[in-house]
């Protein structure tokens, strides 16, 4: 996707230990214009697929799932990083944020995500795959189908992309980075 790429290189910042910061325009303060752009792209790319659901974890995937599932007429439920008292026939799994380099304790309710979900993951950054891991996790529970995975962003030289196709996943990332070396932002043609 051009626009997406261009715009990480025009605002994007490297940071020490391969972490890219687009929060100029994708995850703190966002451009709606490009997240429409990039929920059409998505819908693109899944829109043959038998789906009925789009999750998200909170919060950075919010915003480009909520217009994924308006384009597609398509409910979206958000996982949860902290266990609400209210929350009933809860689903539970552990994630490892790379970022903030801590666990969460994910959840969300077997109400929403069951097994007669087919289901279209959204998130912003594909890095270690750790969140992907536990909406697995978290879809095995329930015994609902993965239809398919898109992220804004991947970052190829981690291992989430393998991870996934381990899975047996179908999964796009509408940007890819190669290498943040030397704090060198270096995106896949």
């Amino acid at each position: 996707m051009d626009i997406l790429n261009e715009r990480i290189m025009q605002d994007g910042k490297c940071f020490p230990g391969g972490i890219l910061k687009v929060d100029s325009f994708i995850n703190h303060q966002m451009d709606p214009t490009l997240m429409m752009q990039i929920a059409e792209e998505f819908v693109k790319i899944f829109q043959g697929r038998n789906i009925n659901k789009i999750i998200t974890i909170e919060a950075s995937g919010i915003a480009p799932a909520i217009l994924v599932g308006y384009l597609m007429r398509l409910p979206v439920v958000f996982i949860k990083k902290k266990v609400p008292k209210t929350m009933e026939r809860m689903l539970v799994s552990t994630i490892h944020s790379f970022t903030k380099d801590r666990n969460y304790t994910v959840c969300i309710s077997n109400d929403y995500l069951t097994s007669d979900d087919h289901i279209l993951f959204i998130d912003d950054f594909l890095a270690y795959g750790n969140a992907a891991m536990g909406v697995v996790d978290l879809a095995r529970q329930a015994g609902a189908t993965i239809e398919g995975m898109g992220f804004i962003i991947e970052k190829a030289f981690q291992d989430g992309g393998e991870r996934i196709r381990k899975e047996g996943i179908f999964y796009r990332a509408l940007a890819t980075v190669e290498s943040l070396d030397d704090c060198k932002i270096v995106l896949r043609d």
